[in-house]
């Protein structure tokens, strides 16, 4: 590339010196495709993006993820310039403790920033939720379009389309013909550990094909016109989402150009010196021209101000013309749902939590029009079919039923797309044992503070003839460890619609509900306000002399075991252990005198007894019944260790 002869390119030219300054003073960063690809996020922000930087987070704003989230630098490069509250300390600090620049960019620390991402291909998958959640929104109101009317944007690098994830989400995308979102893929031709030849061959333009999408190609990323040519192209589009290749080549206008080398490592000093001569920048470190502030005011500022201020004068014709859309609206922008879940349910007899389930999601549905979801292929099982609705597609816009296919992991990510977007309350549904597929959603969701809801059954080795390879042993610890995840067990009916009540509304974080499949009890002494406590005691009195501490399925086969001894046991619910304030409190006997009983791994329950009755092994095939008594998970074989440890 010659020296800048333009504005356009003279901008350019300052992104990439100050990207090299901000990694070569945190002597730490990803300069290789944030150098290449300085043109790409300049031609999508200069030109196309619509955003306010003084309301970052208007609702109708474009929406920009950036997948390969280890090209932060550039991101943060680009949102200074462009106006956001990102200050040039601030770039100073990138990577270091506590900064608003962190190594990989994080929702809710980075003002312009709409999604945590840095591991490979969930920005695809959220992103892919953002625009079905776009979508569903614009075909839910009256006049739509003026409450929601924008494209999502996703910038990835090889490395994203390498990963699993990312074509779950490309083919849910492509099936629900998401014609608002245009992915940028910066074709480098490297990765880490070296060119990209040597692990990734395919043709990527064929593959986006076959998944009903529209692929455009710009042979040269420097030529920023043709990019910006090709975003607005993809902009228009009626039918599918749109596949953008840019080719580029790493570490442009570096000595390294085009190594892999220059992947994850500072150019240093030297390196950077010559590359800035190159683009021909010669300023102090850290320096950025007015006239590329003033570039970007003058095009990106001034067409978020305009469309912003355009925006809320238009929600106020709209509040006038549609009140009650409106009001919907704005309840579905607070998501206060936990108020709608039913006090109780005309369910008789013995019920399976999952059935339960159902019957709450039904209710739900009818009270909350912004409720969306669905599961992994599984609704019949999960119960979350919706009566009456057909699955959400290209001819149904309005149906809330949502049929992810057997994508565990783009359904979970896409479901916190949604969740980021606002104004649609999504939940998803899988078989327990399959959160295996999913897990770095629920970490994402964890992450992001983000109010995902997720809903696993079959949570036992009560599933029974599927065998061990369906019976979940380890998952309740693993989702039990992931800080800031909520995980609900409830005992019966009146836990389950407590974990609902107390999982809508927790708005800083992800709720797991955890779900039987075969029929248990009403428990008499069960609550759903002791759902809130995490603990309570729902069997026996002061004269105990063991605790019997138990999850779910277990709380009723606790109590009948408790039944059957001639020593005095109490039996307590723990509906949810992240909402335990004080377990000594709870129990009131002695950490010696406590028993955990769960159908499922012990792992983590020593924090609450010294005693364990579990499954450290995977299950075994055969009837529910028979799997159960095999493990020791009958009320006469409860009794029988309780009576052992006394």
């Amino acid at each position: 590339m010659k020296p800048a002869t333009n504005t356009a390119e003279r901008s350019v030219a300052n992104i990439r010196a100050l990207l090299i300054d901000v990694i070569n003073k945190a002597k730490s960063g990803h300069p290789g495709m944030a150098l290449d690809a300085a043109p790409i996020l300049y031609a999508l922000y200069h030109d196309h993006l619509v955003a306010d930087p003084g309301h970052p987070d208007y609702f109708n704003r474009d929406r920009f993820i950036l997948s390969a989230g280890h090209t932060s630098a550039l991101l943060y490069s680009v949102l200074h310039t462009a106006g956001y509250a990102l200050s040039m300390d601030d770039l100073k600090s990138f990577r270091q403790l506590g900064s608003k620049t962190p190594g990989h960019p994080e929702v809710g620390v980075t003002p312009g920033v709409d999604a945590t991402s840095g591991p490979l291909g969930q920005g695809i998958a959220q992103a892919v939720g953002v625009a079905l959640a776009e979508n569903m929104v614009r075909s839910s109101y009256p006049e739509g379009e003026k409450l929601c009317n924008h494209h999502t944007y996703c910038l990835c690098g090889d490395g994203c389309l390498m990963e699993g994830v990312a074509q779950e989400a490309i083919s849910l995308a492509g099936r629900l013909r998401l014609n608002k979102l245009v992915l940028i893929y910066d074709a480098n031709l490297a990765t880490l550990d070296g060119p990209t030849s040597d692990s990734f061959d395919e043709n990527v333009k064929l593959r986006f094909l076959a998944c009903n999408w529209n692929v455009l190609e710009v042979e040269d990323g420097n030529d920023i016109k043709a990019v910006s040519k090709a975003i607005g192209k993809a902009k228009g589009s009626k039918d599918y989402p749109t596949l953008i290749i840019v080719h580029t080549k790493i570490g442009y206008g570096t000595v390294k150009e085009g190594d892999h080398s220059c992947h994850g490592a500072p150019l240093g000093k030297e390196d950077g010196d010559k590359a800035k001569s190159f683009y021909g920048i010669d300023a102090p470190e850290f320096t950025v021209e007015p006239e590329v502030y003033s570039d970007f005011s003058a095009s990106f500022g001034k067409r978020g101000v305009e469309a912003y201020e355009a925006y809320e004068a238009g929600l106020k014709e709209y509040e006038q013309a549609h009140p009650e859309a409106y009001a919907t609206f704005q309840a579905s922008l607070k998501k206060d749902a936990a108020g709608l879940v039913p006090e109780s349910l005309p369910l008789e007899g013995a019920k399976s939590t999952r059935v339960v389930s159902g019957e709450i999601l039904k209710i739900l549905h009818q009270s909350i029009p912004y409720l969306a979801g669905g599961s992994a292929d599984v609704a019949g099982s999960t119960m979350t079919n919706i009566p009456g609705e057909h699955p959400y597609d290209e001819y149904h816009r309005t149906s809330r039923d949502l049929h992810f296919g057997i994508r565990e992991f783009a359904m979970a990510a896409a479901v916190n797309g949604m969740n980021l977007h606002g104004g649609i309350l999504p939940y998803c549904a899988a078989f327990l044992v399959f959160a295996d597929y999913l897990k770095p959603a629920l970490r994402m969701a964890s992450l992001e503070k983000n109010p995902s809801l997720f809903i696993f059954t079959h949570d036992s080795i009560a599933v029974g003839e599927d065998g061990p390879t369906h019976q979940p042993i380890d998952q309740l610890p693993m989702l039990r460890s992931i800080p800031g995840l909520r995980v609900y067990r409830p005992a019966d009916v009146k836990e389950t619609l407590g974990a609902y009540k107390s999982a809508l509304a927790y708005h800083s974080g992800p709720s797991a509900l955890i779900l039987s499949r075969q029929n248990l009890p009403q428990l008499e002494a069960t609550s759903i306000e002791g759902v809130e406590q995490g603990i309570y005691q729902v069997y026996g009195d002061k004269k105990a002399k063991l605790a019997i501490l138990a999850t779910g399925s277990e709380v009723s086969l606790a109590i009948e075991a408790a039944k059957l001894m001639k020593t005095p046991v109490a039996v307590y619910s723990l509906p949810c252990l992240e909402l335990i304030q004080d377990i000594d409190k709870a129990v009131t006997l002695p950490y010696e005198k406590r028993v955990s009983l769960e159908m499922g791994s012990t792992f983590g329950w020593g924090d609450y007894a010294k005693y364990h009755i579990g499954i450290d092994t995977f299950g075994a095939s055969g009837k529910d019944k028979d799997v159960m008594a095999h493990f020791g998970f009958t009320p006469e074989a409860v009794a029988r260790r309780l009576e052992a440890i006394l």
